[in-house]
């Protein structure tokens, strides 16, 4: 009878996306069961597709007392029933309310993966409350894995937890990249163009490309600025920009969202399920971001055989070094972003031997097999302990 531990996360698209794959990997060696909210019956899909037991908690990204209150319970009446040695949470609300849960319901181990803390951005009292919450989540936890050493050194900054229950594993990165996935080799010079061709694409073009949610937290405000400098000098730039506008939680400002629509050099394209015909059809991917925790897009394109624009935030300069694979910048600053962007224009680089050293960085530190047999080699240790007691 194999061991079981439970993993949850607030959303299904989470559970699917964030940890893809690896909770089917997981399933060979443990009871697997995932927890989420049901998304629209998403969370069965999930189920499906990582072949897994499922069960739907309704739980929220926004706070909602009456709501958390109840998504507690349930989750402490399910530990109860299940018995589970390992309780694994990702994201900030299933984080506080499954920690709070599994210490209520005596789960030997209770397991956090931090992948960015949004209440950074916070001020007066609501980060106020938010540091309370987050030290409450700690403190239910036995152990808290950041996934880069950069989160590691601001939650001890900030006393959130203490040194004994905080680790790395690995190089960082909570589900690492499928390499063999992404792969440039995979899109032919026939598919690259024909896809250039349905953008309206010229073989002359030079093409940024920014991949997540369209709001202000990722810096596109400051993106759409300097690329509205950068097309009044060069004709044939073009950007790409790949992913959901969110007007509900993080809008961007109305001259920007004004400006994308207007821009014949700007291409917005929405989700798309399938980001790596994009990736093969751009030379350089912008991720101005303000936070990450360990940015998943970023070892993306770097195993695609791109480099990238980032931001000096953990994460984004753990994988990035410049002048290696790509440019670290300040976060929040336009100029230096043009800079960078025109930098990276006028380099006229050799794309083949680059995009090799690019794609083997990610590959000797990342490659997904890795990290979760390190997830795997923790979970056993931890295991092996809990019998042993």
């Amino acid at each position: 009878m194999k061991t079981k531990i439970i993993r949850i996360t607030t959303v299904p698209e989470s559970l699917g996306g964030l940890l893809k794959g690896q909770l089917h990997f997981m399933s060979q060696h443990y009871e697997i069961i995932g927890v989420s909210s049901s998304g629209n019956k998403l969370l069965e899909k999930v189920g499906k597709q990582e072949g897994i037991r499922v069960v739907p908690i309704e739980m929220t990204r926004k706070i909602t007392p009456l709501k958390d209150l109840l998504a507690t319970w349930k989750l402490y009446k399910l530990f109860r029933k299940e018995r589970p040695v390992i309780v694994h949470t990702h994201t900030p609300k299933a984080g506080t309310l499954g920690m709070l849960a599994a210490y209520l319901a005596k789960v030997p181990y209770r397991l956090h993966t931090i992948a960015g803390l949004p209440l950074l951005e916070a001020k007066g009292n609501k980060r106020i409350l938010l540091d309370m919450v987050e030290k409450l989540t700690y403190a239910c936890a036995t152990r808290v894995y950041p996934n880069s050493h950069g989160l590691k050194k601001i939650v001890l900054k900030n006393k959130y937890t203490t040194e004994n229950r905080i680790k790395v594993i690995g190089n960082g990165s909570s589900n690492g990249i499928n390499t063999s996935y992404f792969d440039p080799t995979l899109f032919t010079p026939e598919d690259k163009l024909s896809l250039r061709n349905s953008l309206g694409l010229q073989k002359k073009d030079f093409v940024y490309i920014f991949v997540g949610r369209l709001v202000k937290d990722k810096g596109l405000n400051e993106l759409i600025q300097a690329f509205k400098q950068l097309c009044g000098e060069h004709a044939n730039v073009k950007l790409l920009l790949v992913g959901p506008f969110e007007n509900d939680l993080d809008p961007l400002m109305p001259q920007t969202r004004s400006f994308i629509s207007q821009c014949d050099q700007i291409l917005a394209l929405g989700w798309q399920d399938d980001v790596r015909p994009y990736f093969s059809i751009s030379n350089c991917l912008v991720f101005p971001s303000y936070r990450e925790g360990f940015p998943n897009v970023v070892m993306q394109a770097g195993a695609m055989g791109i480099s990238s624009i980032v931001t000096d935030i953990n994460g984004c300069n753990e994988i990035i070094t410049t002048g290696e694979n790509g440019i670290i910048i300040p976060k929040k600053d336009e100029t230096a972003l043009l800079k960078a962007m025109e930098s990276v224009y006028h380099q006229e680089q050799n794309n083949d031997n680059h995009s090799y050293k690019y794609r083997e960085m990610i590959i000797n530190r990342y490659d997904q097999l890795k990290v979760w047999n390190s997830i795997l080699e923790e979970y056993r240790n931890l295991e092996k302990k809990c019998y042993a007691e």
